[in-house]
């Protein structure tokens, strides 16, 4: 049986929240942490690999997340998901500054993959995306509690310019009008920016419902970078729904 969907997490509980999301959206999922270094056994129809590598220099969280990646391929995945934090964060040492880029790009590079999305919206956090600015609950992530964090501060609210600094690709933007639209209209913007040379959207998410438009635009694009909040609209993709038991779950 194929595995449909292999998700690499930066940290053990963001995969843990990303399993529970996962899982409510009706998905039989397995965690592991670290890479495993055994064939995948139990049936099911997701993965997530729990790293440690948020506060990791690039070159050594590429390292491992390309590690997580070869497992997963050798489960015949059929779509990767790279988890990160619903702030954004990351390795900071001076002026550079993250590795959500490098480990975006990387992973691009090995799955051949021309475009994909970058958002950490999770509404059910209080995590929104509003032209392309990060958003605490009604505060911008930079005068947030984040920007005084002491591994991993966050002082730039503009997911665009925060990207595009720790990227060598274009980045560009799936703004809120586009969302409100559905799954048709956030895939003929995502063709457009291909066409134009971009590598990684940044997409808008203001509610639950916008995430949900989300999931049928991402289908079959080969790699996805988020935080949880994308995996609720995923699932359907397959055919798959929540049980009433999973559906009861608690959010992450």
């Amino acid at each position: 049986m194929p595995l449909l969907l292999g998700c690499i997490a930066d940290d053990f509980t963001g995969a843990t929240d990303l399993a529970n999301n996962l899982v409510r959206a009706g998905m039989r999922v397995v965690q592991t942490i670290d890479v495993p270094t055994e064939p995948l056994q139990a049936q099911v129809d997701a993965v997530v690999v729990a790293l440690k590598s948020r506060t990791l220099p690039p070159d050594e969280a590429v390292a491992q997340s390309l590690a997580a990646l070869r497992w997963l391929q050798a489960q015949h995945v059929e779509q990767v998901y790279f988890k990160y934090c619903s702030t954004f964060d990351s390795w900071y040492r001076g002026d550079v500054r993250g590795n959500i880029g490098p480990v975006t790009e990387a992973l691009m590079t090995a799955l051949g993959c021309s475009l994909t999305i970058a958002t950490p919206a999770f509404p059910d956090n209080q995590r929104t995306v509003f032209q392309g600015h990060l958003f605490v609950g009604d505060v911008l992530l930079s005068e947030s509690g984040m920007k005084d964090h002491p591994l991993t501060p966050m002082n730039d609210a503009n997911l665009v310019r925060v990207m595009q600094a720790q990227c060598q690709r274009p980045v560009g933007l799936v703004d809120y009008r586009v969302m409100a639209q559905g799954a048709d209209a956030i895939r003929a913007r995502l063709d457009l920016l291909r066409a134009q040379g971009v590598a990684v959207a940044v997409v808008d998410a203001l509610s639950n419902d916008d995430l949900i438009r989300l999931g049928p635009a991402l289908k079959g694009m080969p790699l996805i970078t988020a935080g949880s909040g994308v995996a609720m609209g995923l699932p359907a993709n397959w055919g798959l729904t929540p049980t009433p038991a999973t559906s009861e779950l608690p959010p992450a």
